[in-house]
């Protein structure tokens, strides 16, 4: 089944066309049924078909989706073959980037998304941590589709959500909650007026510095040299 793997990699399978029968791919491949039920199970799994119990037809080829790529990331950093500080570096990359290319490219209804999005964020201090969370989301949402470059939007949403899942219970303790989201409006709403005035290199150091007085706390001392080196040279 590694063909198939193959060929939907290539793009030869695309979203919504499916497969042939388990019958005809036991015949088509000279394998036993229990072998292709595992080789579907598995394809599932990866996020490449979606196959339903007693379908007479066959898998259906899924569109991609991060989901997929969160998983990986996240079972990753749960082994620590990726680590906090790792993330967050990548995060510091990925957010700088995106700054920077929002404020050469964006438009002015992605400004506007922009504005509506740290509204929201002020508006939701006063509803608790989770509201304010999916318009902090929001806003990066918006600046990543302002770069115009959608596998960094697929990045960004992942790396922070796996580096977040990772520190979510600190986060959940921490002492002044309402003063740390208005610390955070307050960075977005510097993003914010850098990208509106097209100050991409402005933008892209006020990402890196943002998320390093953010998230340095939460990685241990020795480590932090690793986020400083993107900010040491400013």
């Amino acid at each position: 089944m590694q063909q198939v793997e193959e060929a939907i990699l290539r793009g030869e399978l695309r979203p919504g066309e499916r497969l042939p029968s388990e019958r005809d791919l036991v015949r088509q491949f000279s394998v036993s049924r229990a072998t292709v039920r595992e080789a579907l199970r598995v394809l599932q799994s990866n996020g490449l078909v979606r196959s339903r119990a007693g379908d007479p037809a066959g898998a259906e080829i899924v569109p991609f989706s991060p989901v997929t790529l969160q998983k990986s990331m996240t079972t990753l950093a749960r082994l620590s073959e990726l680590t906090l500080t790792e993330l967050i570096q990548f995060r510091m990359l990925l957010d700088a980037t995106a700054n920077l290319l929002a404020a050469k490219l964006r438009t002015e209804e992605q400004l506007a998304e922009m504005d509506a999005a740290l509204k929201v964020m002020r508006d939701s201090v006063s509803l608790g941590y989770e509201e304010f969370s999916r318009a902090d989301v929001a806003f990066h949402d918006a600046v990543a589709r302002a770069s115009g470059n959608r596998l960094l939007q697929v990045c960004n949403q992942v790396v922070r959500s796996v580096a977040l899942t990772l520190i979510a219970e600190k986060i959940a303790h921490a002492l002044d909650r309402t003063a740390q989201m208005e610390e955070s409006i307050a960075h977005h709403a510097e993003v914010l007026e850098a990208v509106r005035a097209g100050d991409g290199a402005g933008a892209a150091r006020i990402a890196r510095q943002n998320l390093y007085d953010y998230y340095a706390s939460y990685v241990p001392e020795d480590e932090r040299v690793f986020l400083r080196a993107l900010i040491d040279q400013e």
